[in-house]
């Protein structure tokens, strides 16, 4: 059996784990501190990071890109008879998803409120990306069945999804084709699946305390838009 090693909340490991249980493979599971590395960690990981997937060879594979690459590779696509080309714009799309994972954590942790509309609006342009391509047609980002690209953005609209519970502030607002990929997309994929039992609480401890999104200051950008009425 396959092995992932994992820290509790890296956005990078939910999309290998999305991908895995999306494609119904069985797999193990090992969370480790990213504060203290144990030594055979860092013995396997040239970069330090996770994830890290031992395939059942015992190889150790590393960087996110990678893996799910090797995952297709090894067990055979998600989708069948997609042509080279839409290959193609599909690996754009995930990794377009896939490179804001670190600019959603910074969003997140910015403690003043300068650095976090700034942040914001950085990755804001993201989305809206995603909105202009979205048809709006399909419930998920090309049809009715999931995709390579909507497992690559499930952290984002995962995280998303949590920030609006606790604080009301919602990334994807004035974005309403984006908001109902997020509602389609969190409604087909069984996210408790893809992270740790404990990941929303360490989650909301990490991005929730001593954050300006923890203090539950009105957010100027939120405001105007909640008052165009645009986040429903």
């Amino acid at each position: 059996m396959i092995k992932l090693v994992s820290f509790t909340i890296c956005p990078f490991v939910q999309r290998v784990t999305a991908q895995l249980n999306a494609k119904q493979i069985p797999y193990e599971i090992e969370y480790i501190s990213l504060k203290d590395k144990p030594q055979w960690f860092l013995d396997i990981s040239p970069n330090g990071q996770v994830p890290v997937l031992l395939t059942e060879a015992g190889v150790a594979l590393f960087e996110s890109d990678a893996i799910v690459e090797y995952i297709e590779d090894e067990y055979g696509p998600l989708e069948q008879g997609v042509s080279h080309t839409q290959r193609a714009l599909d690996r754009a799309w995930s990794y377009l998803g896939s490179k804001h994972y670190l600019a959603q954590c910074g969003v997140m942790s910015s403690k003043d409120e300068q650095t976090f509309i700034q942040r914001a609006e950085k990755l804001r342009q993201a989305f809206a990306k995603v909105e202009a391509q979205l048809t709006g047609e399909s419930p998920l980002f090309k049809s009715d069945r999931l995709s390579n690209v909507d497992i690559a953005w499930l952290p984002l609209l995962h995280r998303a999804a949590i920030i609006k519970a606790h604080t009301q502030y919602d990334f994807l607002c004035g974005l309403p084709k984006v908001q109902a990929w997020q509602a389609a997309l969190l409604a087909v994929v069984d996210v408790n699946r893809t992270v740790a039992d404990d990941f929303e609480a360490k989650f909301t401890d990490f991005y929730l305390t001593e954050t300006f999104l923890a203090k539950g200051t009105d957010i100027p950008a939120q405001q105007a838009c909640q008052a165009a009425s645009c986040c429903g």
